[in-house]
């Protein structure tokens, strides 16, 4: 056994382990913890089989930002374990059929394969690129118009998810952007004179301070 295959062996253990933590960890923090260990795990076996750009997008994309979220919102989260666990006995046998019947799905394209999926010609890479610019020419010469299907979708996706969550408040305290826009200087700010500085009256003679005592 070569090092290659003793660092997939030992990838992939870790990797089972961590998946099997993350569904079994009674802590949500801990289970998040778990997650992006599996996913760091999945990202080496990637590299090892020299997909690098699958695995520079899963550290970059679920590693760099979507587990990051989740560990905030869940840390943030006022997460009652006890709450959560009630019922888990009522629904585990669902559970268990739901999960037995995926798992014998999966072993059976694992066993029988993929057959009739032959390799297009366009994807015979020769020694002088690398996966990710095969995988690049592919996206964009024969596949450019799901890419730019999917695109638009993502485009529609996030403007209708900002337009469901913006509500404007009474009590907001907002400034509307066009009304900044048209500000002028003179309409806010107004310059006044003032003398520098200011002389004393020398018309007005000072009182005396025996008349001064008697007023008081």
């Amino acid at each position: 056994m070569d090092a290659k295959t003793g660092f997939f062996y030992l990838f992939s253990a870790v990797l089972l382990f961590a998946a099997l933590r993350v569904i079994t960890a009674r802590n949500p923090v801990h289970a998040v913890l778990y997650l992006m260990l599996a996913f760091s795990q999945a990202a080496a076996v990637w590299l090892l089989l020299r997909a690098e750009f699958l695995a520079i997008t899963l550290v970059l994309v679920y590693l760099g930002a979507v587990l990051v979220l989740f560990l905030f919102v869940v840390m943030m989260l006022d997460v009652h374990i006890d709450r959560l666990r009630t019922g888990f006995w009522k629904h585990f046998p669902l559970a268990a059929t739901v999960g037995a019947l995926i798992a014998l799905e999966m072993a059976a394209v694992l066993m029988g394969g993929f057959r009739g999926m032959d390799e297009p010609k366009s994807a015979v890479v020769d020694a002088a690129h690398s996966n990710t610019q095969a995988l690049g020419r592919l996206l964009y010469t024969e596949y450019l118009l799901p890419v730019e299907i999917a695109a638009v979708i993502l485009l529609v996706a996030m403007i209708s998810a900002i337009a469901l969550t913006l509500r404007q408040r009474k009590d907001s305290k907002a400034i509307d952007a066009s009304a900044q826009v048209r500000v002028r200087a003179r309409d806010r700010l107004q310059v006044l004179k003032f003398a520098a500085t200011r002389k004393a009256d020398a018309d007005v003679p000072a009182k005396p301070p025996a008349a001064e005592e008697k007023t008081a």
